[in-house]
């Protein structure tokens, strides 16, 4: 990596923090315009958040990677794409960013800025989906790699999209995003009690990829210019 490090940090807080607006804001906006349709609010939240991932990974990867997620870090220096002493910052710029995001968007909305969130989301059914969720979003990801950042953007965001839906978890898939959600009493919220248990779910999605990867031998490829 030779871009400036403060300019990499930066980006990379920036486009989770609109990731960020984008998930809790649609959520708050959803379940005020809904009219108690939980399922109706899921669906403007799924489609809210893969509309803004696509121009989000575009705009950002040239920048920072627009990695938006820990275990896309870690997995891109696995495989060499950025080095093993740049992780720490971008982590620690997603963690800030995420939190950034759900506060500016308490403030947009008009809801106490200070909060944690009640929803209880919890159990084995919602840490195998954790773990089947980040599967797929790693798996996209590495799939898609090799065709170009358009490819990428849009497979994410479709993927995401789906995984709202097709997940009991509805795909947080993010370790960052989650701590995040834990600071929002709104409808993408989740228990500060349960972070733990869907990190771990996260982790261990990331686990399964890098294990699979090293058992088929796979490399990543140079991506396409």
């Amino acid at each position: 990596m030779n871009k400036n490090i403060g300019y990499v940090v930066a980006g990379e807080l920036t486009a989770t923090a609109f990731l960020l607006i984008a998930v809790v804001g649609s959520g708050i906006a959803a379940e005020r315009l809904c009219g108690g349709n939980v399922g109706l609010a899921l669906l403007a939240n799924a489609i809210v958040t893969g509309c803004a991932l696509y121009p989000l990974i575009v705009c950002f990867a040239p920048v920072s990677g627009a990695h938006m997620n820990p275990l896309v870090t870690v997995m891109a220096a696995y495989f060499g794409q950025m080095p093993w002493k740049a992780v720490p910052a971008h982590i620690t710029a997603q963690l800030f960013g995420a939190v950034i995001g759900v506060w500016v968007t308490h403030l947009m909305f008009d809801v106490p800025l200070l909060q944690t969130s009640a929803h209880v989301r919890t159990g084995p059914a919602q840490w195998v989906a954790e773990i089947v969720a980040t599967v797929g979003l790693l798996g996209v990801i590495l799939r898609c790699h090799a065709y170009s950042i358009e490819a990428t953007a849009k497979a994410v965001a479709l993927y995401i999209t789906g995984a709202y839906w097709f997940t009991a978890s509805t795909s947080f898939a993010n370790p960052a995003v989650t701590v995040a959600r834990a600071l929002t009493d709104t409808f993408a919220g989740i228990r500060p009690a349960d972070v733990p248990g869907f990190v771990l779910a996260q982790c261990l999605g990331l686990g399964l990829v890098l294990v699979a990867s090293a058992a088929a031998a796979f490399t990543l490829p140079a991506p396409k210019q």
